[in-house]
């Protein structure tokens, strides 16, 4: 297949890149405070095999690339356990799936002002090959902690738009693997989906990207499911942005 400078199929006139475990390495931040929370949530609400471990599995089926609350309801659906919702500003205390999610986040929160936020060095080669070709790009993420990720790491520079997690409640989005998000995205920066190129190490998100008909959908294998991401609708997969430099 011909290759466009930019090592995707020539049809590609518009780049649309998750955050987490694509272009930042707080992939494995989000799935160690996830898996803090659950365990020490079914360990006094689950008995036998609904209370085994939150397991990298459960976080790539269940959680990864979805929004926060649509994680805690899947994989407590996925345990045979069922939460109300209760309200978005629902603290930490809070048995309810809103709860959960202000849990993990805390966790995360903690482990950041800690450890700080590192990048992908083949993500950010890359991003300054695409930005060099003129080509528009958005960011396109779940967390409504992205700005704060992107500018911590000197990404913003290289993103012209972003859809998050602040986004999708302002806007009523559906998350992934709905394609709404990076519609959004492929709105954003003026290029129609078949002419996008979507890049996520979700199987959710290559699932978005699929239903979404965008034109490349690039799977990033950061934990050794490159499989499941071709199954997802990964047109290519990859475990690092920088095998796409030409």
């Amino acid at each position: 297949m011909t290759r466009s400078a930019i090592g995707l199929p020539p049809v590609v006139k518009g780049c649309l890149f998750d955050l987490d475990g694509v272009l930042t390495q707080t992939a494995t931040v989000h799935m160690k405070a996830w898996k803090e929370m659950f365990d020490a949530y079914l360990a006094h609400h689950a008995d036998g095999d609904a209370a085994r471990p939150f397991s990298q599995e459960d976080y790539n089926d269940h959680v990864d690339g979805k929004p926060r609350a649509d994680g805690v309801r899947d994989f407590l659906a996925s345990r045979g356990i069922e939460l109300p919702d209760g309200d978005p500003d629902d603290g930490p205390d809070a048995d309810t799936v809103n709860g959960l999610g202000t849990r993990k986040n805390d966790l995360v929160q903690a482990v950041i002002a800690r450890d700080g936020v590192e990048d992908y060095d083949g993500s950010v080669a890359y991003l300054k090959l695409v930005k060099a070709q003129g080509i528009p790009t958005a960011v396109v993420s779940a967390s409504a902690n992205c700005l704060q990720f992107i500018r911590a790491t000197g990404l913003e520079q290289y993103l012209d738009h972003r859809v998050d997690g602040t986004t999708i409640a302002s806007d009523g989005l559906r998350g992934k693997p709905a394609p709404d998000t990076f519609l959004a995205g492929a709105r954003a920066i003026g290029v129609p989906p078949s002419a996008a190129a979507v890049f996520e190490d979700a199987v959710s998100g290559v699932q978005a990207g699929a239903a979404g008909g965008f034109g490349w959908v690039v799977g990033v294998d950061r934990v050794g499911h490159a499989a499941a991401l071709g199954d997802g609708g990964a047109n290519q997969v990859v475990q690092d942005l920088a095998e796409l430099i030409p």
